[in-house]
């Protein structure tokens, strides 16, 4: 017996979920399925997917900790000398090799495995600091980039190997969406102890709470990261009668933009949007971490708007992917 593939949910909905999760069958880890599955709950997600090192054997021992309140995904954290990368919602024990190097021409083909179960293919942790964990494949091979890692969030929430990976990340941006190419950025914890899971996760506008509706919104970009469930972030652009929001085009036809930004759980954070242009507008939050701002511009001005809200010191406790102006 395998975790369903749906689960109540509150239908066509932003979902909290953490896509990058271990348990004690991966090494270094050493929460059980149960002890991780009620973390997840603790942490307020509602789903998370499962990817254990280079194994799929024990999809089966996470059906009994699934519900009607937390999907499981079925995954594998592919861990190859060149990288990892995630395989998210794969079919129930459906192993994707690992056993190659970028030389090897032989990425692709796992790639499609994934892609025709409808799975979702992630580059993970692309400036991890140990031997593997640099990621040297070509992004243009995977549906989303693992932009933020909370292995290390118990000490560090934010930290120059997730600074790279958004910068490197960022600065795509603007060929990726002009090319009609551009690849979403997720957060995941990373988990491998107590204390980890959901630092970060993400939020995602999906149908409904299943497999196929999570991993369409993120593989759309209809997301944003969080550091915790404490943080809120409402994002839209609206143009004369026309609104769009996280990982949506608004077409503007011509007229100016109302970039409205909402957010909540961040005292004395930093809002800051960016475009291809770099960051366009800061505004300071409140002792209580609320804020509510306008910005205005154009599409001839703006290719694209996304938000970052950091903490005072400066790491990270939210971002988005973008609102595409046209």
């Amino acid at each position: 017996m395998f975790p369903p593939r749906r689960a109540v949910g509150r239908g066509r909905a932003w979902y909290r979920g953490d896509c990058h999760v271990h348990s004690h069958y991966s090494k270094n880890a050493d929460l059980t399925p149960e002890q991780v599955a009620a973390a997840a709950r603790a942490a307020g997600l509602d789903f998370i997917a499962t990817t254990e090192h280079n194994r799929v054997d024990t999809h089966g021992s996470w059906a009994p900790y699934a519900g009607e309140d937390l999907l499981v995904i079925p995954g594998q954290e592919v861990v190859t000398p060149n990288g990892h990368w995630l395989a998210v919602g794969i079919e129930p024990g459906q192993l994707v090799d690992w056993r190659y190097r970028v030389r090897d021409d032989a990425i692709d083909r796992q790639i499609d495995r994934v892609r025709r179960v409808g799975g979702l293919c992630v580059a993970a942790h692309p400036h991890a600091p140990y031997p593997s964990g640099a990621f040297m494949y070509p992004y243009h091979s995977f549906d989303v980039v693992e932009v933020w890692n909370g292995l290390w969030a118990s000490d560090r929430p934010w930290n120059a190997d997730n600074e790279a990976a958004l910068a490197e990340w960022g600065r795509g941006l603007a060929a990726g969406i002009h090319e009609g190419r551009w690849r979403p950025a997720i957060g995941g914890s990373d988990a491998h102890l107590a204390g980890q899971l959901g630092t970060p996760h993400t939020v995602v506008f999906a149908e409904e709470l299943s497999t196929e509706a999570v991993l369409a919104g993120i593989r759309a970009g209809r997301s944003w990261i969080a550091e915790s469930a404490a943080v809120t972030l409402s994002f839209n652009v609206v143009a004369g009668d026309r609104r769009a929001g996280i990982g949506e085009r608004l077409a503007t036809g011509g007229e100016p933009a109302a970039v409205q930004v909402v957010v909540g759980g961040v005292p004395s954070g930093v809002v800051s949007l960016r475009t291809d242009r770099g960051t366009v507008h800061r505004e300071s939050l409140t002792m209580d971490g609320a804020a509510a701002l306008e910005w205005h511009t154009s599409a001839d001005e703006s290719a694209f708007v996304r938000v970052e809200v950091r903490h005072p010191k400066g790491h990270m406790a939210a971002l988005s992917n973008p609102v595409i102006l046209i």
